[in-house]
């Protein structure tokens, strides 16, 4: 028995299906728009980072493994997608079946915002207990956006950290109380340079200037009301990392 489909039917289904296709098709669109509005997220920062301090080191673009190694992106499809909406939005340029066919943009690079986890506080002052968790703890999430240009070229993003600094013995270093100093990690510091010191007899912390004199440690303020702190013996103190960008809070 052959079964007669009634013509009003046919184009009822007809012009339903057009309606959806067209509802899909817009969401698709208000979804890319929405995709623009919202600028950078910080995944696309951390592509771009990697990107340039890639490139800056080797001389030749990373290829999409390697992106998703270091952005803890499992799938190389999900890597194409942001590397495609970066495209889109003029920070990047890519060559359709070219290995490692990635060019950043020039104009893109000194504007390109990089995410700086804030890890917790430090002390400019007299050394004072800090709990170990608020000075170790990283949270991606949590952080500071700061231009990549502000930065040193060779520093590696994955070694810096960001700290809140409370007191007033670093004011002549432009280190105000409520200020965020950027720092890298690193064990070791020059004499001079501004570091963030670890007291492991003490469990304490403070932010100074260091200096190894004669087997002792001085840690000198940037106060002319404060005397500089005096360590006897070298091994209690820690250096945690030293001070590559200040940040200061304009609003107190």
């Amino acid at each position: 028995m052959d079964i007669v489909v009634d013509p009003f039917i046919h184009l009822t289904l007809n012009i339903c299906s057009v309606i959806i296709l067209l509802k899909r098709n817009n969401r698709e669109r208000q979804a890319r728009m929405a995709r623009k509005r919202t600028g950078l997220s910080p995944r696309h920062k951390k592509i771009l980072a990697f990107l340039e301090s890639f490139v800056s080191e080797r001389g030749y673009p990373p290829s999409i493994r390697e992106i998703g190694d270091h952005t803890q992106i499992s799938s190389t499809s999900v890597v194409n997608y942001y590397l495609n909406q970066l495209e889109e939005m003029n920070y990047i340029e890519r060559e359709s079946n070219v290995s490692r066919g990635i060019n950043l943009l020039k104009t893109s690079l000194a504007n390109t915002l990089v995410s700086i986890p804030l890890v917790g506080n430090i002390v400019a002052g007299e050394p004072m207990p800090v709990p170990a968790s608020d000075f170790s703890y990283y949270d991606p999430e949590s952080g500071i956006d700061v231009a990549r240009s502000l930065l040193p070229a060779s520093d590696h993003l994955e070694d810096l950290y960001a700290l809140r600094v409370h007191g007033e013995s670093m004011i002549d270093a432009m280190v105000n109380d409520g200020d965020i100093v950027v720092m890298k990690k690193t064990n070791q510091a020059r004499n001079g340079e501004m570091v963030a010191i670890w007291l492991n007899d003490r469990d304490e912390t403070t932010l100074k200037y260091f200096y190894l004199e004669n087997g002792q440690v001085r840690l000198q303020p940037a106060n002319p009301t404060m005397k500089p702190i005096i360590i006897n013996d070298p091994s209690v103190v820690e250096i945690q990392g030293k001070v590559v960008l200040v940040i200061r809070q304009l609003d107190q």
